[in-house]
């Protein structure tokens, strides 16, 4: 069996972690890396504890559910509640930040952020990353690393 590369590594535990999403709109998930270790990891949801749009539907106000919290902001958070750094790390998500995301992304010291999807992309988000100089990168998911992973189960 052939290794795969981190990127794709790192993004298929993004992807794992999507499919914990409770979001009916869009499943998102989102890995924290710093030297090469998984230090959080986050998928789109409410609060813990609260009530799930799988549960009940969005909570629809202009546009946008404001029960979920997306998978980069869960990812910061748990580091945040756990202390740990975020300063110098690199997110692997499986969709393009949004705006807020991206500027939380740039304030905790991230300097990296591979995506698989692009989603909305907003001008001013890709302007801001390239002002703090942030990477951004376009990592396509490998479908045949989930296939040869299941056909070795």
């Amino acid at each position: 069996m052939k290794r795969i590369s981190w990127n794709q590594y790192f993004m298929a535990q993004s992807q794992l972690l999507s499919s914990r999403s409770t979001c009916t709109r869009l499943a998102v998930g989102a890995t924290i890396v710093r030297d090469k270790r998984m230090i959080a990891g986050g998928y789109n949801g409410s609060i813990a504890g609260g009530t799930h749009c799988t549960d009940e539907g969005c909570y629809i106000v202009d546009n946008h559910c404001v029960r979920t919290i997306h998978a980069e902001m869960n990812a910061l958070l748990q580091c945040a509640k756990f202390g740990v750094a975020t300063e110098g790390a690199e997110i692997y998500v499986t969709h393009f930040p949004c705006l807020q995301c991206c500027k939380a992304l740039i304030q905790a010291g991230i300097k990296a952020v591979y995506y698989a999807q692009d989603y909305k992309n907003h001008p001013y988000a890709l302007e801001l990353f390239e002002q703090a100089n942030v990477k951004t990168e376009k990592v396509s998911i490998d479908k045949d690393i989930f296939l040869s992973f299941a056909e070795n189960v």
